[in-house]
């Protein structure tokens, strides 16, 4: 069901990116390397955070690592991950297929430099076994996201 509202995202906002089915599970940076044939820093990951009372989602490199001094200086408090049903919940993606685009509540995005790294990225779109191709500033634009530096 979510890889289907990831579809209809795109086919209102960005009709020619099509999403990629996979043969295998990309739930994991290592699995989708592996499938995709790229570095694990080329997969765009997307992490639900909990700070405080809201939820944000974060796109970065799959090689790179939060950092939680430069997280707390960036929203003021200390980023903490949801548990898996809470994700669903407020994403409508289950972990592994988490991303930003086709959301089932409006989250903020917020996109680590680590992509720019990268002139395409691989993010999930929706399920574990599928994604999508796009390149980190199309990634920002279409998902109103905000250009961080929270990573290691």
């Amino acid at each position: 069901m979510s890889a289907q509202s990831v579809r209809a995202f795109l086919a209102a906002r960005a009709p020619d990116i099509a999403v990629i089915e996979a043969h295998a599970s990309t739930a994991t940076v290592a699995d989708a390397a592996a499938v995709h044939g790229v570095a694990p820093g080329q997969i765009a990951k997307t992490l639900a955070l909990r700070i405080g009372e809201r939820v944000v989602l974060l796109v970065a490199a799959g090689d790179a690592r939060l950092d939680n001094a430069k997280a707390r200086a960036v929203w003021g408090g200390k980023p903490r991950m949801p548990g898996p049903e809470e994700v669903e919940a407020v994403t409508g993606h289950v972990v592994g297929g988490v991303c930003p685009f086709g959301l089932a509540t409006p989250l903020a995005v917020f996109c680590d430099l680590s992509l720019r790294r990268h002139d395409v990225v691989i993010p999930a779109a929706g399920s574990p076994t599928t994604s999508l191709r796009i390149t980190p500033e199309r990634l920002a634009a279409l998902t109103d996201g905000v250009w961080v530096d929270v990573c290691r």
